[in-house]
């Protein structure tokens, strides 16, 4: 690599990484205000927040980074264009791979990575964060009481608290359980907390009492207490069991998901075009390099700009892009058409290829004075 090739090597990089950097950062932040209700209603640490939030990075970089190269890339070469840079590398030799080498090694980074956040990073991290999920739901000791609120356990337990101290204390409690139909019962309490136990969450009241109404009698009974454990986890269904999403699996597992008796046949196409998207998806940092280098570099000098050719690539991503998703829709449904999730990634780029060549040949063939257009 010569000492052009790592100059541009490192700008179209460290550009990368800052709009890379950037994408993430903004698509991070509207992710992850849907978990705000976290935090409000569960109780949930800013500490757990973060990290549960984070889990979704390596699903945002699978569709950030080849964006990121791509915008880059054209910014980069349009930048060199006007400044005369191409221009001058062209007159010194440069051919047009050799202007491109720099972009396309780029590309094989960000194809490699896109590899390794496909294959392993993004299942186990959609795991997780979908376990995690799950726990929150189903667990209450992350269910923060909300003081001055009736607190909604679930359709038969209300816990209600007036003041909720710094160091975690309840004072003045109230609960009122209605699973036992043919006995209601209402606790207070002065004050209690709530604690995680190996058996699930807890509400330790103390000096307070429990009133049960008897509904065939309509006669209510009094215990009066110094210290009252009421269960939150036996309070609630038992957690049904979870259905794995075919982004949280393993490309063995989605390829060979005739096996899961679970998962319905009809379900089928969807696990196996989700393992054809993770091996095809890391391709399109090449096909949207090749694409920026054909309408960039491909050409004779315009000193009237690039507006044309920038608009022409951005029209093709973005063209691509759509017909990607089309197909992977069409494809989940009808499985014939799971050949056309290849053809969509590799044709443009072989397209891009042989135009590219096409054009390399030609500007061999014209005289350098005719190179550029006056």
């Amino acid at each position: 690599m010569n000492s052009i090739t790592r100059y541009m090597f490192r700008q179209l990089g460290v550009g990368m990484l800052l709009v890379a950097t950037g994408l993430t950062a903004v698509i991070w932040l509207t992710q992850s205000l849907r978990f705000v209700e976290l935090i409000v209603n569960r109780g949930l640490s800013a500490g757990a927040f973060a990290y549960l939030t984070v889990l979704l990075l390596p699903n945002f970089l699978t569709l950030i980074l080849p964006i990121a190269l791509f915008a880059v890339i054209v910014f980069y070469y349009t930048k060199m264009t006007n400044d005369r840079e191409l221009v001058v590398m062209r007159a010194a030799g440069m051919s047009q791979y050799a202007l491109a080498k720099p972009a396309l090694l780029l590309a094989l980074i960000v194809a490699i990575l896109g590899y390794a956040l496909n294959l392993y990073f993004l299942p186990k991290s959609y795991q997780q964060f979908r376990n995690f999920q799950w726990e929150i739901r189903y667990n209450y000791s992350h269910v923060l009481l909300q003081e001055g609120t009736f607190n909604t356990i679930n359709r038969n337990v209300t816990v209600y608290v007036r003041e909720r101290t710094q160091d975690g204390e309840l004072l003045g409690i109230l609960v009122h359980d209605t699973r036992d139909e043919k006995k209601p019962s209402t606790m207070m309490a002065e004050r209690g907390a709530m604690v995680d136990t190996q058996n699930g969450a807890r509400v330790v009241m103390f000096k307070g009492n429990r009133q049960v109404i008897d509904k065939k009698t309509m006669k209510m009974s009094i215990l009066y207490f110094d210290r009252y454990t009421f269960d939150l986890e036996s309070s609630r269904k038992a957690a049904p069991s979870r259905y794995r999403e075919p982004r949280e699996r393993m490309l063995d597992d989605l390829f060979n998901i005739e096996a899961d008796k679970s998962v319905s046949v009809d379900d089928h196409g969807e696990f196996w075009v989700e393992g054809h998207n993770r091996l095809v998806s890391p391709i399109y940092a090449f096909t949207f390099t090749l694409i920026a280098m054909a309408c960039l570099i491909s050409g004779s000098f315009n000193r009237r700009g690039q507006a044309k050719r920038v608009s022409l690539a951005i029209l093709l991503m973005v063209i691509m892009e759509t017909a990607s998703l089309g197909v992977l829709n069409l494809a989940a449904k009808k499985t014939q058409l799971i050949p056309l999730i290849y053809a969509t990634a590799l044709l443009p780029a072989v397209i891009a290829w042989v135009f590219m060549a096409k054009q390399s040949m030609h500007r061999s063939k014209v005289p350098a004075s005719a190179a550029a257009e006056g």
